[in-house]
């Protein structure tokens, strides 16, 4: 397991990543399975790529029944990137805004994720990446926020 974390870490527009989230569906670190909504995923993952420690925290953002968005708790949590399936436009402005980098094309699990990053393989994140179905919502949200 330290030698498959040991080369993940990414050069980003000259900043070097040095924590990196993935929603998750569980507390299994590398061997959990990403989950493909990460507002609603119940844990991230989040990986220290200077020191390789793995830390899996709850989500406990108001989609879940807590308090706060989840590009909130994921800034508070030390995340410098996300790695994830897909995301909404909200959310996307938002880790933009924290100052956090998003990738997207996350699936497998943690540690094949991981990979990915590693080999290039996700994309960083623009408004093709972001889902359908979150279009609508924020479409939505907006119309009724107003």
């Amino acid at each position: 397991m330290q030698n498959s974390l040991r080369i993940f870490r990414k050069i980003w527009e000259g900043d070097v990543i040095m924590r990196i989230c993935i929603p998750t569906m569980g507390y299994k670190g590398i061997h959990e399975m990403v989950g493909e909504h990460f507002g609603k995923v119940p844990t991230y993952t989040i990986i220290d790529t200077e020191t390789n420690e793995i830390n899996v925290i709850e989500n406990t953002s108001e989609h879940r029944g807590g308090i706060g968005l989840p590009p909130e708790l994921i800034k508070k949590a030390g995340a410098d990137a996300i790695l994830v399936s897909g995301l909404g436009m909200r959310a996307l402005e938002m880790f933009k805004k924290l100052g956090i980098k998003v990738y997207t094309g996350a699936h497998g699990t943690v540690e094949e994720t991981l990979a990915m990053f590693r080999q290039g393989k996700l994309r960083i994140a623009g408004e093709d990446d972001i889902c359908r179905e979150h279009q609508h919502h924020d479409a939505h949200s907006k119309h009724h926020s107003r």
